[in-house]
This record gives C-alpha cells, sequence and structure tokens, in this order.
C-alpha cells in the first residue's frame, strides 16, 4: 500500500507531528508499503528536528529506509537546500498534488 502522511505542524508543542512520523516508521517496516511525507506549515521545522536522533526525546525519527522520503515547502520558514538533511528537499504544491494521485491513502496531522 502507498501512503501520503501530510503533517502540517510544529515539531513539538503538540504531539501530531510526532505521532505522525512514529505511524510512518510503523506503516514503513510492514512489507509491501512505501509511504512518503509531506511536511507543510510549521511542520517544516520537523525536517530539521524530529528527523534526527534525539536522545533526550527518547525517538529517532531517522529515515532508515529507501522508500521512505521526506519533502516539504521551506521558502515560508526560509530554509535554504544547503541547511537540510539528506534525503529531504524543497518541494511545491505541484509535487503535493502528484504525491496525492500516487497514494493509495492520504493521513493528514
Amino acid at each position: 500500500m502507498k501512503t501520503l502522511l501530510i503533517l502540517n505542524d510544529a515539531p513539538y508543542g503538540s504531539d501530531r507531528t510526532y505521532n505522525g512520523v512514529r505511524l510512518a516508521g510503523a506503516l514503513a517496516k510492514k512489507t509491501g508499503n512505501e509511504v512518503r511525507i509531506f511536511l507543510v506549515g510549521d511542520a517544516v521545522e520537523s525536517a530539521q528536528q524530529l528527523l534526527q536522533p534525539r536522545s533526550d526525546a527518547g525517538f529517532s525519527g531517522r529515515p532508515r529506509r529507501r522508500h521512505r522520503r521526506v519533502r516539504h515547502l521551506c521558502d515560508a520558514r526560509g530554509i535554504a537546500a544547503g541547511d537540510l538533511l539528506p534525503g529531504v528537499h524543497r518541494s511545491s504544491p505541484d509535487e503535493l498534488t502528484q504525491w496525492n494521485d500516487w497514494a493509495d491513502k492520504v493521513l493528514v496531522f
């Protein structure tokens, strides 16, 4: 199954983004699943915070599977392409539209 998760909230302050990333990891572990995460709004900060190992939070959301890709809109947050972690790139609403068409299931957090 192909699942697209769209995350909207900041990485900390509520558990929605954290839970979305955890669900993505659980889905990606199942054979035959392909998972994509698209970060918008305040969630773009997650690309730099939640996706790095954080021993203080007891969570490591680092992408471990090649089919787990993360993309997001950065322009509004002033995040330059050189500031992004490997495997993360700037995106657009057009790409989100393509991903929506690709997915069997879309989950929004």
